[in-house]
């Protein structure tokens, strides 16, 4: 009987069944959904922040409070169940198919848990309300950022310049077109090597102060203290004439010292001390949310209907947006970020390449302006 086709046929089915559940336990599942799952997770956590971050600004145009949902932990756990049954028997019966006889199972199941914390309170004042310092802001020039995109997202006014546009800003937007000739300038000498920024942590003695040989500074610091992150814009030197003349044009705007090579960066409207400091009265990312909400395109209907005011103009040279974000009643086919707000959508072209530049930075500074407190009002929501 064992020499059987229809035995051996069920012998081997049995043994397979036996072979494909033994070796799924040979090795562990978690190196695998490791590297699937954390690009997966990572890639769908930066889209939702990305989503979350165009409502706001349009939230803001039509005078809704922005909220912001930290996602703080995101947990996913994985069970897995086998079971496996055979048998032989051993004494004749009437069908050959009942001489051996196995089965095996294998469930594998996902249980995500995701915990959000909402921005509240202390939080949501340091993260969202305070002004960036100029300290943090300006080093990211250093990774080739555009200098020019970058004080146009952040800075309020550079040394009395100023950049406010906005409501009650007239229908020109407000703002100073000198602003925007400095940005220009400061962008040729970025481009060309010309400029950088300086970061220290040394204290610098005051102008009118001597050497205090370990004793407190005017700042209140020891002698051998650090001090605070400071920096500075330097012009680097240069042979070219071009790049010479637009340094002394920058240094005209900026009311440094005709011969100065760098300046201390500080916040503030106006500079302690003239032609040694540059004053950066730099935004909180309420304002420059703000700014960037009063640019997005709106149907002309909202506009004439009173629920949001008018576009505001461009500046001087300026011709565009930092971020340009369309509107449309029916969603777009390609977009880099669209969502949905009072059966309007409003979105940013996935091949507009310096409105994706300027939104990322503004991500960037987001998550640079972000503080952690004690939490307080968890959500907490198993997926699945």
């Amino acid at each position: 009987m064992p020499n059987h086709p229809y035995f051996r046929a069920t012998l081997m089915a049995a043994l397979a069944v036996f072979s494909v559940t033994g070796l799924s336990a040979c090795g562990p599942m978690g190196p695998g959904k490791l590297r699937n799952d954390q690009l997966e997770y990572s890639r769908a956590l930066g889209d939702t922040q990305k989503h979350e971050m165009l409502l706001n600004i349009v939230r803001l145009r039509y005078a809704d409070p922005p909220t912001f949902l930290d996602t703080t932990q995101v947990i996913a756990g994985y069970s897995v169940s086998k079971s496996i049954s055979g048998g032989f028997y051993a004494y004749p019966a009437t069908a050959v198919g009942n001489y051996l006889f196995g089965t095996g199972t294998m469930s594998l199941g996902e249980s995500p848990t995701f915990t959000y914390q909402p921005v509240t309170g202390q939080q949501y004042a340091e993260n969202v309300v305070r002004p960036i310092s100029p300290t943090v802001i300006m080093p990211l020039s250093l990774g080739g950022l555009p200098i020019d995109t970058l004080l146009r997202l952040t800075a309020q006014s550079i040394d009395g310049l100023s950049n406010v546009r906005g409501l009650g800003a007239g229908p020109s937007g407000g703002g100073s077109v000198r602003f925007y000739l400095l940005l220009h300038d400061l962008r040729q000498l970025q481009i060309q090597g010309a400029m950088t920024i300086r970061i220290t942590s040394e204290t610098p003695t005051p102008p009118d102060s001597k050497k205090n040989d370990g004793k407190s500074d005017s700042n209140g610091n020891g002698g051998n203290s650090t001090g605070t992150e400071r920096s500075y814009l330097v012009l680097t030197s240069t042979s070219d004439s071009n790049l010479l003349a637009i340094q002394a044009e920058v240094r005209r705007l900026l009311h440094l010292d005709p011969g100065a090579e760098e300046a201390e960066i500080v916040y503030g409207p106006y500079p302690k001390h003239p032609g040694k400091q540059i004053a950066i009265l730099t935004r909180s990312m309420l304002a420059m949310l703000t700014q960037l909400a009063y640019e997005v395109e709106v149907p002309e209907d909202d506009i004439k209907s009173g629920r949001t005011p008018p576009t505001i103009g461009q500046i001087g040279i300026e011709n565009r947006p930092e971020v340009v974000i369309h509107s449309s009643r029916e969603e777009p086919d390609s977009h880099y970020a669209a969502v949905s707000y009072n059966n309007t959508w409003f979105w940013i072209s996935d091949r507009d390449f310096q409105s994706k530049l300027a939104f990322t930075m503004v991500q960037v500074l987001a998550a640079l302006a972000a503080t952690n407190h004690t939490a307080g009002a968890v959500v907490t929501i198993p997926a699945g």
